[in-house]
């Protein structure tokens, strides 16, 4: 009976096309983009990826910048010394003492860094102000200028620029951006949320900061708009209001103003009675090259005509000839025309690839770091070394004014290398002190004499307390202004 029902039911026959499962879409092949930003990703997200960044960028940037010294000077320093090596030995010294400096600034902990800030600045303050003395009292003729152009008082010798103190000579400009960057990072970090007030701003940061102007910009314009973006850094990263910015924009404005007109009267390199030189550079820069004076652009044509001989890829390193007397400040203030030149636009692709490196990298240690000081001293170096460059740069190509900065890492000069290469070792130093790269390195610590020789172990941060997102509570006595105007203790 079971079996003849069984037979006895109805069977439904399908059809093969129902039962047939539709076809999985074909697998694309990821693209190189996909391929290689998880990648990038993956490095980036790993703890001491700052540091990393910070030392290749920085590092590949002095290799450039001694190589195009030698080619730059090779030539001339053979006519004159009968050595091709004089010049880039005297770069080589710098360049040791910058490595120095920059081991010695990546040991020092915070603390010390707010503390000698101070006392760096107040003697940048004191040998510019001793400068910039000596150079008015040669121009009004209390004191004799000599044959080459310097005013020497005893051992004391001024130069333009340059002050010479018996056979050392040093740019106190260079040293006033290394204290500003400490001593305004620390007197911002010790006011806090008070920065929202105008009396907080005016004591002491813009007395100090308008006698800077006074004192860098009576000689030195262009390290005058560095250091406005150096203060503009640390104002943005301080979060101040947007009408600070405003005002500081008029004030900028007016002061550069008032260093023009003093040009006239004998300010800097000028002279009484003649052609207003940074005047001359505005005008310059605005004229067209084909109705330009051959004497005002003769530096901006020579410039333009080393960067159209090298075209994409450069007529080889140490083969380029307007540096040979040519080109002036070839190895210093133009030193980009001859990587243009030699490299061509690959090689000054590849430049300015290394700045742009270098700036992501010190914006990110600021952003990770969790100290005030050092989020703020962060900021401001890396406002500090990505503006002069980007003014050099654009003064060579002509999209800005000349102004006679040098290009960080790659020009030659004393001082700006070792003052350079300090601001990056502060950067290292902050990137080794990022919470996750901290804790990598107390978890894994060195070898000992790792940690004797190069650098040693950061502050451990605080451990994270799961589920928590909000931040330590500040001591007592820190204010902040309120939605109406007032105080609120927090």
């Amino acid at each position: 009976m079971g079996e003849d029902s069984s037979e006895a039911r109805t069977t439904v026959t399908v059809s093969p096309a129902a039962t047939v499962q539709p076809a999985p879409p074909p697998v694309r092949p990821k693209t190189l983009s996909q391929q290689l930003l998880p990648a990038v990703h993956g490095m980036l997200a790993r703890p001491l990826s700052s540091y990393y960044l910070l030392i290749a960028s920085s590092g590949l940037l002095l290799i450039i910048g001694l190589t195009m010294v030698f080619s730059a000077t090779s030539v001339k320093a053979y006519a004159e010394n009968g050595s091709a090596f004089t010049s880039i030995r005297n770069q080589l010294i710098f360049a040791v003492l910058g490595l120095v400096g920059f081991w010695a600034c990546q040991r020092l902990p915070a603390t010390t860094l707010r503390f000698i800030g101070v006392y760096v600045l107040g003697a940048a303050v004191a040998l510019l102000a001793l400068l910039d003395l000596l150079i008015v009292l040669g121009a009004v003729g209390i004191v004799p200028v000599n044959k080459d152009g310097t005013i020497s008082v005893g051992p004391v010798t001024a130069d333009l620029l340059w002050l010479y103190l018996g056979p050392i000579g040093l740019q106190p400009a260079e040293l006033v951006k290394f204290g500003v960057v400490l001593w305004g990072a620390d007197i911002i970090a010790r006011k806090g949320a008070a920065m929202g007030y105008w009396r907080e701003l005016s004591m002491p940061l813009f007395p100090v900061v308008g006698l800077l102007f006074v004192l860098v910009g009576y000689n030195d314009l262009g390290t005058m708009l560095v250091l406005l973006s150096l203060i503009v850094g640390l104002l943005w990263a301080a979060g101040v209001r947007l009408r600070v910015f405003a005002a500081l924009g008029v004030l900028g404005l007016s002061g550069i103003g008032l260093l023009i007109a003093a040009a006239s009267r004998g300010a800097g390199s000028g002279a009484e009675g003649e052609p207003n030189y940074r005047l001359q550079r505005l005008t310059t820069f605005l004229t067209p090259p084909e109705k330009c004076d051959l004497d005002l652009c003769y530096q901006i044509l020579q410039g333009r005509s080393a960067i159209y001989e090298g075209g994409w890829f450069g007529v080889g390193l140490g083969k380029g000839a307007l540096k040979w007397n040519w080109l002036p400040a070839a190895d210093n203030d133009f030193i980009f025309a001859v990587v243009a030149e030699e490299l061509g636009v690959v090689g000054c692709m590849v430049i300015v690839a290394l700045f742009a490196v270098l700036a992501y990298t010190g914006f990110r240690i600021a952003r990770r770091v969790d100290d005030p000081f050092r989020r703020l001293a962060a900021t401001g170096i890396t406002t500090w070394l990505v503006a002069q460059a980007v003014i050099n740069i654009g003064g060579v190509v002509g999209l800005l004014p000349i102004t006679g900065l040098p290009l960080p890492f790659i020009s030659a000069g004393g001082s700006a290398l070792v003052v350079t290469m300090a601001g990056v070792g502060i950067l290292a130093s902050f990137a080794r002190a990022e919470p996750d790269a901290a804790r990598a390195l107390h978890a894994r610590p060195p070898a000992r004499w790792v940690r004797l020789v190069w650098a040693p172990l950061p502050p451990l941060p605080p451990p994270r307390r799961p589920g928590s997102s909000r931040p330590p509570a500040p001591k007592p006595g820190n204010r902040a202004p309120d939605d109406k105007g007032g105080e609120r203790r927090r």
